[in-house]
Order: structure tokens, then sequence, then C-alpha cells
């Protein structure tokens, strides 16, 4: 059974792990993952219809224990303990839940002080007392629930909470109510000497994308060695053709380096045999904590390739990056008015993006991702659409395919037939990869849609249990072993 230390407004551990509240899904795992023998049989919960609607949530079974994280930042907002009967408690050291001692509402007051009256919830018969950034939830019986409505007219005296009503549910949130509470800034003891990318535009010029803007957070210390440490803020630009030297200059070392080893989509090249193998491998810096791989070129050593990671639950990769906050710039024709500009973002609709720049006139390309020819692919093949030199994967998360979201994105350039240039802007779709825009025609463009072999589509994934699983893979290289079940879960909206 787990011994807990409860810090209200802030989080829940003990010396050797602790949950935070603003902490990023990929953390939570980890602690997870590393401490797999002691917590065991963690289910994944979102929803599956609407998961920008829901909150994403770890459920610790065997420890009665929930943490909901946001849908939109993926940092953690509530730490829920709905079962006091499989875990023990204490604030300041001292327990208020045990097998020995009960979470009475006499042992909540010894613990924690007074604090404002009390609400009553008819509905759910819950009488809920909260404190600052910590609220617990009494079940009480319903025959006598008109006890339970507050008369101040008659004083506090009026609630006549029965002895021994024990706690039902603890919550831990940031503010003052749970209703309206909303997950923290990342805390400075999260960053754990990584950079994070607090959203990424995309720079274009006369001739479409350019490069990468990234505002970037970490914390850094003043002078001293005893200076507090403080949350920096700056901007960093990243643009097609930089050196290698130039990136490691800009965002420092990579989390990993990833070499290509194959094209599978050089068979759809207009002459496939008569092109020369390669003698040396592209390669990626692969930038979990920003979302961001960048592709390099094996001759030149030049970037070529951007690919911006959304991490939607379900999708084949998630959680092997974090969510990369993008805009992209579209430049609508109108036929009546001048070229308007349109954004894209990490949680525009694939339906929206279609009535801006038309429907796709070309049948897609069938898309499937596997880590290795005996393993399957729980989520099933996706279709690339070809839309205005941009090619979209909609992908509807528990479906083989649904045209909804759009996700993540793919920015590169190369050469097409002999040398002429290619300019490409990719961007991955809901749960999915891809979407490139480029200056030449979607027929030629077929051979440099290889990158989804190995490139982000490697790393474990997520299953119903943290014994059996590596839940955050360390990098997009990882093998999937045949031998672990694939349970992720899902729920609807409806349930959650």
């Amino acid at each position: 059974m787990l011994d807990l230390e409860v810090v209200p407004e802030r989080s829940l551990g003990n010396e050797q792990w602790e949950f935070t509240l603003g902490m990023p899904l990929a953390q939570a795992v980890a602690i997870l993952q590393k401490h797999c023998r002691i917590i065991k049989n963690v289910q994944v919960l979102y929803s599956e219809q609407s998961p920008l609607s829901h909150d994403l949530i770890l459920n610790l079974t065997q420890d009665g224990i929930k943490l909901l994280f946001d849908a939109f930042n993926q940092r953690l907002k509530v730490i829920e303990v709905y079962d006091l009967t499989k875990v023990k408690l204490k604030y300041c050291g001292v327990h208020f839940n045990s097998q020995a001692i009960a979470p009475t509402i006499e042992q909540i007051d010894q613990s924690f002080g007074a604090t404002h009256p009390g609400v009553y919830n008819s509905a759910e018969q819950l009488f809920h007392l909260n404190f600052r950034g910590l609220s617990f939830s009494f079940q009480l019986d319903s025959w006598t629930e008109t006890k339970y409505e507050p008369n101040f007219a008659h004083g506090l005296a009026s609630l006549q909470i029965p002895h021994g009503a024990t706690v039902k549910r603890m919550y831990i949130y940031n503010g003052n109510s749970l209703q309206d509470t909303k997950a923290p800034l990342m805390p400075l003891s999260c960053f754990l000497g990584n950079v994070y990318a607090e959203n990424v535009d995309v720079l274009r010029d006369g001739t479409g994308p350019s490069g990468l803007r990234l505002r970037l957070l970490t914390a850094g210390c003043g002078p001293g060695v005893l200076a507090d440490a403080k949350m920096r803020v700056f901007e960093r630009c990243v643009y097609f053709g930089d050196s290698c030297q130039d990136v490691l200059s800009t965002l420092g070392s990579p989390h990993k380096v990833f070499y290509k080893s194959e094209d599978k989509m050089k068979i759809h090249s207009p002459s496939p045999h008569k092109q020369v193998p390669s003698k040396c491998n592209d390669y990626f810096f692969n930038y979990f904590t920003l979302g961001v791989d960048i592709l390099f070129d094996a001759n030149t050593h030049k970037v070529k390739k951007f690919v911006l990671h959304t991490n939607y639950p379900g999708h084949y990769n998630f959680n092997i990056y974090h969510r990369c906050e993008f805009k992209i710039p579209l430049v609508i024709k109108r036929d009546s008015a001048d070229s308007q500009t349109e954004t894209c973002t990490t949680y525009s609709k694939w339906d929206s993006i279609q009535d801006l720049l038309g429907h796709p006139v070309e049948k897609p390309v069938v898309l499937h991702r596997s880590s290795s020819p005996n393993n399957t692919n729980p989520f099933g093949s996706t279709f690339c659409f070809g839309l205005q030199r941009m090619i979209f994967e909609p992908f509807h998360p528990g479906a083989v395919w649904r045209g909804k979201f759009s996700q993540p994105f793919i920015m590169g350039h190369g050469t097409v037939d002999g040398g002429k240039q290619l300019g490409c802007l990719c961007c991955q779709l809901f749960l999915s990869v891809a979407l490139i825009l480029c200056s030449t025609d979607l027929k030629r463009l077929s051979p440099h849609l290889g990158w989804q072999k190995g490139e982000i589509e490697e790393g474990h994934v997520m299953t119903a249990r943290v014994r059996s699983t590596n839940f955050l893979s360390l990098g997009a290289s990882g093998s999937r072993p045949a031998s672990i079940p694939w349970t992720p879960v899902s729920i609807t909206g409806s349930t959650l």
C-alpha cells in the first residue's frame, strides 16, 4: 500500500517520486514506468469521439488514484483519490488516513483545521468540504438530506453532519474552486534541465515555408550559487539549409539521433530502378520535449525537413513526443477578393481546412505503420490526400479512417527529377502524420513520402498495464516487443 504525502494546491507523492500539478503527461508516465513494480494496473482513459472535450486520465486502479490532465496542454490539472482504503495519506508528516485511522470529518478537522462551510450536492448525495487547493467529499444518507442543507439564519449548527462520516473522495487542484480550476504552468522542478517549446510558428517567404520560429522555456538561475531558479523565455529560429552545427548552436544537443534505413515509397517514383542507392543515410535530430524532429541530408548535412508532433491519444506515436503548439499561415486565394491568410493550428479541424483550400481530387495513398513485419498496428491504416501542394492524413482514433482534426506537420525541401527544387511543408493530421506543402506536382512528390518508415513511428505504445510495457520511449528508433499485448483503453465522451 502506498504511503503518500498530501500537499494542497501542489502535489501527491513520497520520498522517491511526486505527482505535481502542472507536470507534463510524459513525466507522469515516466514515473509509472520507473516504479512499475510498485504501481501496477494503470489505465489510460480518453474520449475517443472528442479527445479535446474531456480530460486525459491516468487511472491507478490498484491504488485508487486518478491523474487528470488537461486535454489541450496535457499538464496535470487535478489529482483525485477516489478509494481511500487503498492508500495511506498524511499531511505535514501526520497520517489522517490509514488502516488504523479512518478519514472521518472529525479527523479532517483535526488535521487541516477550520475552513468555510461545506456544500451539499443533493444529486450526488455528497457533502463537499473545501480548503484552498484541496477538497474532501463525504458520502451522506439520502433520508437525512434536509439536515445537510445550510440554513445560515440559524448559524452553522444547522449543518448536522453525523459523527463518523468518512471521506469518499479527495481532490488536489490549483486555486479555490475545483470546478473552475486549470492546469498551472509547469513548475520549475519539472524542467529537469530540459527546454520546452511554448509555441512554434512557421515562417514563410515569397516561395513558401522557410523555417520555424520557436518560443522556448527553460529553468535558469541568476548569478550566484544559491540564487533562486526562475523561468527563462527566449526565441530561436531554424531555417531550411541550416547546417548541423547551426542547429546545434541554436537548439542544443538533441535527445537522440536517428538514421533512416530505407525509403518504402521509392517504388512510387517514375523510375525507381534507375535510382542509385545512397551510400549514406539521412538522419534526424529528435527533440522530444520540443515535439520536433529535424531531418538532415546525408551528403550536405543541411536541414531539409521538419516534423512537428501534436501527441493526440490513440495515435501510433502517442507519448513519445511532447505536444507541439504550432501555427501555420495558409494563403487563401478568393475569386472575388485579394488573397487572405488563415492559420492552421494544432487543433484545426480537417473539414475546416478543406473548406479553406478546397477538396482533394486525387485518390489517396494508403499509409500503414508497423515497427516490424511481425507486429500489428492496432490503429489501422490511414490515407494521405493531396490538396494544393499539400498532403493531409486525416485520421479518427478508434477507426480505420475518418477525416476529422488536423495534427503535427512536416516541413522540408529537396530535389525531384534530377534537381528541380522542392519546398514542402508537412502537417500531421489528428492522430496521424502528414500534410505537405510543396512547389511541385503531387504525382512527382511521392518519392519524398518515405519518411513514414522509422522516422516518427518507432517506439513503444502505451498499454493498460505499466508492468508489461514501455510507456515512454527514449527514442524514435526504439523497437516494440512483439510479446507485449496492445490494449490501449479508450472511452466515449459521454462516460467520462
